[in-house]
């Protein structure tokens, strides 16, 4: 059994939604905090942020399943993704650095030498 079609706009701003780790909900669901999104001037859904916090996790899952086991990676890979986090905010996300350095399998000190590196570079530029 299958249910009604989704509708285009939930059809296309479904694969933004889930890289954000946010939900589709129905408007009449929504709360104060969601996104309301209309189509031609009525209501077709709501889109529910994540946290903060749980903004790190889904975004660090997504690099585990894009990377395999991050704490498996070379030393150049695990400085892209800390740069790749950091463009994205996630050290300035209270414990993100440590957060990080778990997932990645290294020190909070290894991150920050990261951290340090590509700044360092970005400021020679």
């Amino acid at each position: 059994m299958t249910g009604p079609e989704p509708h285009p706009l939930a059809a296309a701003v479904a694969p933004l939604v889930g890289a954000i780790g946010a939900e589709i909900v129905a408007p009449a669901d929504a709360r104060d905090d969601d996104v309301l999104l209309s189509w031609q001037g009525e209501a077709v859904l709501a889109v529910r942020l994540p946290r903060l916090a749980d903004s790190l996790d889904h975004l660090l899952a997504d690099l585990r399943r894009r990377h395999g086991p991050l704490s498996e990676l070379g030393r150049k890979e695990k400085q892209t993704i800390v740069r790749a986090l950091e463009e994205r905010g996630a050290f300035s996300l209270r414990h993100g650095v440590e957060t990080v350095a778990t997932a990645l399998g290294v020190s909070r000190f290894t991150v920050y030498n990261y951290l340090n590196r590509e700044n360092t570079a970005r400021s020679a530029q």
